[in-house]
């Protein structure tokens, strides 16, 4: 018969993998372009998606949302969760439930996913998108040139490609723009 010591820590093990098999659920549920745009206030970026190559090319690869906006290691993984939490929370409370009031927060949306790329040195393109696998002989000469000296500059890929996925929201004025890249810097330190 086994001891209590030992029924507690066979106990504890056994809930442990429950807990863990209902967390990776929960990630891998929340983990889809289902997901991301069940939200009403998401339709809008998922039609834009669809019209790009980053949704449907030649060859057949697809890109969603969490391609682009969730990281594949676990620490970076769960913080991205949490800060879209918050995105989830004002759907929830009315402030971007609809399309007009969607538009009116989405720069300073954009420019926080901009301002976290550029922080991650573009990390998530470059799971697929690589300068160093490049064919540069097969792009245009204008992207050529563009990327070849992009490393050097020390540039990422969100530096060029803010209009990739989705259309470029319109720019406040300069004063409102201050204010909302001092507060997407504040959020990702």
């Amino acid at each position: 018969m086994l001891g209590r010591s030992k029924k507690g820590a066979l106990l504890l093990l056994i809930v442990g993998a429950i807990f863990m098999s209902l967390f990776n659920f929960g990630l891998q549920a929340t983990n889809t372009t289902e997901f991301c745009t069940s939200c009403h206030s998401m339709q809008n970026n998922l039609k834009q998606l669809k019209e790009t190559v980053h949704y449907s090319s030649a060859s057949g690869v697809h890109a969603g949302c969490p391609d682009c906006h969730v990281p594949k290691a676990f620490l970076p993984k769960i913080i991205a969760k949490i800060m879209a939490a918050k995105d989830v929370y004002h759907e929830m409370i009315g402030t971007i439930d609809t399309a007009e009031k969607f538009e009116k927060h989405r720069w300073e949306m954009a420019s926080r996913v901009w301002t976290k790329m550029k922080a991650t040195d573009s990390r998530e393109c470059r799971s697929c998108h690589s300068f160093d696998r490049m064919n540069l002989s097969e792009q245009d000469k204008i992207a050529r040139k563009k990327h070849a000296s992009a490393t050097k500059k020390g540039k990422t890929c969100i530096d060029c490609h803010k209009g990739i996925a989705h259309e470029e929201p319109d720019e406040p004025d300069e004063e409102d723009e201050e204010d909302i890249e001092k507060k997407n810097l504040d959020s990702i330190s």
